[in-house]
């Protein structure tokens, strides 16, 4: 017999937190079997029982032997009906952001400035889709005060859907730019996209934060009616003193900031987790303490000192806007070399080989000493960069780099997240 989502809540409230991975269960967890196209977590329900799982929420009635498994009739489904339902259950206020770059840096900002004075849970990691959002929401239980849940989308449709789980009562959207042009059929299509935060919020009397910087941004707050918007990054409210290598800004008591942070593009996060924690009630020294000790992780706008060489990683991901950020923020680097190696933008579809070719006519402006490029697609950027190395595949890539030392170098290492060039990194 099917369970219904109240009596699974039930079991749910039972548990020590949720699982679809059985490499990763807790003692007294709740297991939910997620089915793909090359996997059936229905195959491994026993198996999660084994290793402690309380309960195992399955869609197969031949795999529900006894009344430790939970059968539902669609097992993300059920996820993300729990999810929504428990989040029915909380009074807290819930943080929603999205946008082409900067989510997870904006994100773990905004925590780390909200945690000065409120339990706030945030988003693990990069669970920001159809399955992260639900595992995200039902880790949140009474000691929090606070949530700041990321969404992220590559088609349209999918941030209401986000949405409509997390039921967010405040919002941002980083910003617009190109990202998942295949899904989303566009630049156009990836501003419906995104918008579709603000929409939630509008029509739910929400609160915004908008970057003021921001046409885009500026002009989609416009097109709604919100209970609330609230502007940063005003004129004047903050004094730039340097971008490069990290971030040193000026507060609006006059204050001097120095983050860990590089690029002018990173401030926009940065003031972004300020006029947060300041609506919040936030004091603003706590506030810059919290920005100032952020330090990146995962390859996110990392600087790494490996010899006499500086890393610039930022090998988590790329796209057309990303990348022109980094690669323009790194010309203004002052060192006595600079290096860029760089990887594919995935998921561009047909504009994939136009945004490359740009990509290398903005690369030639930059008179770098050496352009290394790595990639099946990286191949149409080679009619801008004559002089530059380049190699279809990592393997020839770490070769090459092994067998021609750098020193006393500045490197920039930036591409999609399926290059994985954070590898690059043992061979310099």
């Amino acid at each position: 017999m099917v369970i219904s989502i109240p009596d699974l809540y039930d079991r749910y409230r039972e548990c020590a937190g949720v699982s679809t991975d059985t490499r990763k269960i807790t003692e007294g967890c709740l297991y939910v079997a997620l089915k793909g196209d090359k996997f059936d977590g229905n195959l491994f329900a026993n198996d999660a029982l084994e290793k402690g799982a309380r309960y195992a929420v399955v869609d197969n009635p031949d795999v529900a032997t006894d009344s430790r498994y939970l059968l539902v009739d669609d097992g993300l489904t059920a996820l993300q009906e729990l999810a929504r339902y428990h989040r029915s259950t909380l009074t807290i206020p819930v943080i929603g952001l999205t946008g082409s770059n900067g989510k997870t840096t904006t994100k773990e900002l905004i925590l780390n400035v909200l945690s000065k004075k409120y339990r706030t849970y945030a988003t693990q990691g990069n669970l920001n889709n159809h399955i992260g959002v639900p595992l995200t929401l039902l880790a949140i239980d009474n000691q929090y005060e606070m949530a700041v849940v990321e969404m992220g989308a590559n088609h349209q449709g999918e941030i209401r859907l986000l949405c409509s789980i997390a039921q967010p009562t405040h919002g941002l959207i980083t910003n617009v730019g190109k990202a998942h042009l295949e899904g989303f059929g566009g630049i156009e299509g990836v501003r419906k996209g995104k918008g579709e935060l603000f929409d939630f919020l509008a029509q739910t009397g929400g609160t915004v934060f908008v970057n003021a910087q921001s046409e885009v941004l500026v002009e989609m707050q416009k097109e709604r009616l919100f209970r609330e918007a609230i502007f940063y990054q005003l004129k004047d409210q903050y004094e730039i003193i340097a971008d490069n290598p990290v971030v040193v800004f000026r507060d609006e008591a006059k204050q001097v900031i120095r983050t860990h942070l590089t690029g002018r593009y990173n401030f926009d996060n940065i003031a972004a987790a300020l006029c947060i924690g300041k609506f919040f009630g936030v004091p603003a020294p706590d506030a810059n303490e919290a920005v100032a000790a952020y330090n990146p992780t995962n390859n996110r706008s990392q600087i790494i000192q490996k010899g006499s060489n500086t890393i610039l990683m930022d090998a988590y991901n790329a796209n057309p806007s990303s990348m022109a950020a980094a690669i323009q923020n790194f010309m203004k680097l002052e060192a006595d070399r600079k290096v860029v190696i760089l990887g594919d933008m995935y998921e561009l579809g047909d504009e994939s080989p136009a945004e490359h070719a740009a990509l290398g006519e903005l690369i030639a402006q930059g008179r770098f000493d050496t352009v290394i490029l790595a990639g099946q697609d990286m191949r149409y950027a080679l009619a801008s960069l004559p002089k530059a190395y380049y190699f279809p595949d990592k393997f020839s890539l770490h070769n090459w780099i092994m067998d021609h030392p750098f020193e006393n170098t500045a490197i920039l290492i930036k591409g999609s997240r399926g290059m994985g060039l954070e590898s690059v990194v043992q061979f310099l």
